[in-house]
């Protein structure tokens, strides 16, 4: 709530566009506050300064000898710029605004309740009905969602980057559950001779257009799945349950046939040869609470990814860490 309430005032942009160390008076008189919000806006500051969303530093103005101390952006909060077009790193402002949006945060208050109740998970517990269902019939929710989730698809330039030989050799690709085409567009930029296709519900792609790589088909991953190559799934299965995930699976085989490969970008936990930082396992573990409180899947571990893959007849994988919390698995049949 500390970092909403900076970015509801602005706080990360207005420290960019200062275009330098800006001091606490500076802060107050660009926010247009009242001087007695001096000292609760310093209190703030100090909170996510010790949270590594912003720095303060000291400088001198030209002219002037007397030091000063003023407030910078760290990289954290460059990731959180309304335009971060000038930073050239990705821009996860839509994500949080959805992180902390009211839809949320009364899910999570109810679930306490709904451990004592009979619904799939707290969101229906919170709102009456499932997550896709509620975004389907409010409009503002279904497109901070769909923000949201584009914005972290912005994440996969560095994934491309990085990790290039996983497209190799692929000609076609389906992009399961590829919302509006982020992730699709960001792997083309790569890769400019892939034909893609983004599979998704009917009504996140009815106003999609078509390109000459990149086409919207809408369906239901349950049913059916284009053929093609390769199958990407970023950030899909940790959504459902392990009964779903394998109805999913079982579509993904009937796709490649026998040649070709299913991508899965998401969380394993404990995914490492050592053990990985505190951290990193916390933040997978606060997002398989997500999991819990808004559908029906989890965060899985390697062998609890290992045991599908098995049931599957998926005979050969490979698992990757990549820098972040997401993890690359390669499915051979």
């Amino acid at each position: 709530m500390a970092l909403k309430s900076a970015l509801d005032l602005g706080i990360p942009d207005i420290i960019h566009n200062h275009q330098k160390p800006i001091t606490l008076h500076e802060l107050v008189l660009k926010l247009n506050l009242s001087i007695e919000k001096t000292l609760p806006l310093k209190r703030l500051m100090r909170l996510l300064i010790h949270s590594n969303f912003f720095s303060i530093t000291k400088f001198h103005d030209e002219g002037h000898e007397d030091e000063k101390e003023g407030y910078v952006l760290t990289v954290s909060s460059k990731l959180l710029l309304k335009n971060s077009s000038s930073s050239n790193l990705p821009n996860l402002l839509p994500f949080v605004n959805l992180m902390v949006d009211p839809v949320y945060i009364t899910t999570f208050q109810s679930l306490g309740s709904w451990f004592t109740k009979n619904e799939l998970n707290a969101f229906e517990t919170a709102h009456g009905t499932h997550i896709w269902e509620f975004g389907d019939k409010n409009p503002r929710f279904n497109k901070l969602f769909n923000d949201a989730m584009a914005s972290n698809s912005e994440m996969m330039k560095l994934v491309v980057k990085e990790n290039k030989e996983i497209f190799e050799g692929v000609d076609t690709l389906v992009d399961v559950g590829g919302g509006n085409g982020a992730t699709s567009m960001i792997i083309l930029e790569a890769f400019p001779y892939l034909k893609c296709i983004v599979l998704e519900l009917p009504h996140v792609v009815a106003d999609m257009v078509d390109s000459k790589n990149l086409k919207f088909v809408g369906g239901d991953m349950f049913q059916s799945i284009p053929s093609a190559d390769a199958i990407i799934l970023k950030n899909i299965l940790h959504d459902w349950s392990d009964e779903d995930v394998l109805k999913i699976l079982e579509k993904c085989k009937e796709s490649i046939g026998k040649k070709g490969k299913v991508i899965i970008m998401d969380m394993v936990i404990g995914d490492s040869e050592d053990h990985e930082r505190h951290e990193i396992t916390e933040a997978k573990l606060f997002f398989d609470m997500k999991m819990m409180a808004l559908a029906t899947g989890k965060e899985r571990t390697k062998d609890e990814w290992g045991r599908l893959f098995l049931q599957t007849n998926f005979d050969q994988y490979k698992i990757r860490n990549i820098s972040g919390l997401i993890s690359i698995i390669e499915l051979f049949p």
